[in-house]
């Protein structure tokens, strides 16, 4: 495998690991409603792990609420059960037909535990990137070892991968950051 290859699969792999984080993001409430934090909740639709994406159109009317309009009426106990048992904590008002989520504020121990978690993420995103690291590195000392590469190659290819290493962890932190602020502000 050339160096390009597998420099390309390396980076590929970075970004969907920091694409992953992100979307993980979203569902970490910061006390503002929105419609991340539960369009990937999953309800049990007739036997079946559905996200409620896909059974109901949620849209945020105000900036503490969340309304949920499910597609097929006969599904809203579904859609109420599978919102109580998600960590989101919050308790769904249903109307008739539609499903309202008041989202609270946060307190201040919420805040620091919130914090905390998105930490843990992140670190848990980092590490995955560190594992990609490892396993370009070692595709680049196999291929030194059946002469398709030359000692010179395989360091280059070490020092690219630690190059896309730095700059995805700096995309991480970045994120982390952002998020971090959404959450201590709001």
């Amino acid at each position: 495998m050339p160096i390009d290859d597998i420099l390309l699969e390396c980076e590929e792999k970075m970004e969907n690991a920091v694409e992953f984080f992100h979307d993980e993001l979203r569902i970490i409430r910061t006390g503002r409603a929105s419609s991340g934090l539960v369009e990937h909740i999953k309800v049990d639709y007739y036997g079946s792990p559905t996200d409620l994406r896909e059974l109901a159109s949620i849209s945020v009317p105000e900036p503490d609420m969340i309304v949920i309009k499910p597609f097929d009426p006969a599904s809203v106990k579904e859609i109420e059960k599978a919102i109580l048992t998600s960590e989101l904590g919050v308790t769904p008002n249903t109307a008739g037909k539609v499903i309202r989520l008041p989202i609270p504020a946060l307190s201040g121990d919420r805040r620091t535990h919130l914090v905390m978690q998105l930490k843990k993420m992140a670190e848990q995103a980092r590490i995955t990137i560190r594992n990609i690291r490892r396993d370009a590195n070692k595709t680049a000392d196999k291929e030194k070892t059946q002469n398709l590469l030359t000692e010179d190659d395989v360091t280059t290819s070490k020092e690219e991968v630690q190059k896309l290493t730095d700059k995805f962890g700096k995309k991480i932190d970045k994120i982390l950051e952002e998020k971090n602020r959404e959450v201590i502000e709001t």
